[in-house]
């Protein structure tokens, strides 16, 4: 019998279900058991449900493609197959919260990708390398739901992967003021180029909810747990602008920042590139073993060329110089769908484990 923990994915046929079945192939902890999806997809294997729209570029995993695909409304038959699960659901944001909570009361543990519990008070928001110490709210959590093992976790938007993590970095030079511009790639609304043709040389200024997700989630991660509840950070100012450009996968950001201390950019780098938390002291199995690299060339970071670093798991930072109004600005990179969705799931996953939280039944 295998020692992997059984996963679940709930939402499993969309994008990030299937960039989560990508990621799991071959997990050395975790092994996908059961796939969830919408009523009109269950009873056929998950080859059959997917069809024509798989949308990884690496092949569907042998070893997912004749599983049978279960109603994700149906927790009892999902709930006696797995350990834990994995939640990337289409659904509203009410129904959303409603069956995350459902399946945690069903003693099942929910490391969730959607945004719905983002601002439940006891339910922790993480990025491994920045904020594990809130993992301690799920004990307040599990009381409230009345469980012994199920609860939520959740990870933050993926616009914010590509500075957060470098404003993480400087928080001892106490940053005051933050000037945010994303450029965010089309499969953070689940899309391809084939499915959204109009996307191709084209640019579109909105994108719904990014722009506060943006400005106040990075304050989520920064805050303190106080009394079973996280209580926000209160500085930085963020404020941003967020557009949907013609790239596949990839968000990039410009960002200006004042300071309350003084760096200077050898101090600032060094700060970056020294940066370091939770998943590469327990070398979790997909922590990056260098989280943010520095960048000196002018034209770096690049999508075409810095995606992809440390397996999608890093942040990449260039440009990194004085400006005429802020301290300083400087662009950052992540990829969206591995660090910034499916990937920041199962390193947070990963870190629940081997923190005591995910266990067998």
């Amino acid at each position: 019998m295998s020692d992997k923990l059984k996963a679940g994915i709930l939402g499993g046929t969309g994008m990030v279900g299937q960039r989560f079945i990508s990621l799991l192939e071959d997990h050395p902890w975790f092994e996908v058991t059961t796939i969830a999806a919408s009523p009109r997809s269950a009873g056929k294997t998950y080859e059959e449900a997917v069809g024509g729209r798989w949308k990884m570029q690496s092949a569907m995993p042998e070893a997912v493609k004749k599983i049978i695909v279960k109603n994700v409304n149906d927790i009892e038959a999902v709930s006696r197959e797995v350990d834990f699960v994995f939640s990337a659901v289409d659904m509203t944001k009410e129904e959303i919260k409603k069956i995350e909570e459902d399946y945690a009361r069903a003693e099942i543990p929910v490391v969730s990708n959607n945004s719905a519990h983002r601002w439940t008070k006891d339910v922790p928001m993480i990025v491994p390398e920045v904020n594990p110490e809130h993992l301690e709210v799920i004990e307040s959590q599990k009381k409230r739901l009345g469980t012994e093992r199920g609860f939520i976790c959740v990870k933050p938007n993926c616009s914010i992967q590509s500075y957060a993590p470098a404003l993480t970095a400087w928080r001892k030079f106490e940053p005051t003021e933050v000037v945010a511009a994303t450029y965010q790639a089309i499969s953070g609304a689940g899309k391809t180029f084939q499915d959204w043709p109009e996307m191709e040389h084209n640019i579109i200024p909105f994108i719904g909810g990014e722009e506060e997700k943006s400005e106040q989630e990075p304050l989520r991660i920064w805050g303190k747990v106080v009394n079973g509840e996280i209580v926000k950070a209160e500085k930085p100012l963020i404020t941003s602008q967020c557009i949907r450009v013609p790239v596949l996968d990839g968000h990039t950001a410009a960002v200006f920042v004042n300071f309350a201390k003084k760096p200077t950019k050898e101090e600032l780098i060094r700060a970056l590139v020294e940066f370091k938390g939770a998943p590469q002291e327990l070398k979790l199995p997909n922590a990056p073993k260098q989280f943010i690299q520095y960048l000196e060339e002018d034209d770096r970071p690049q999508v075409a060329l810095d995606v992809n670093y440390e397996n999608g798991f890093g942040v990449s930072i260039g440009r990194l110089r004085e400006d005429a109004y802020f301290d300083w600005k400087f662009v950052g990179l992540s990829h969206n769908t591995i660090r910034g969705a499916a990937g920041g799931a199962v390193l947070m996953a990963e870190l629940l484990k081997a923190k005591g939280y995910l266990k067998k039944k």
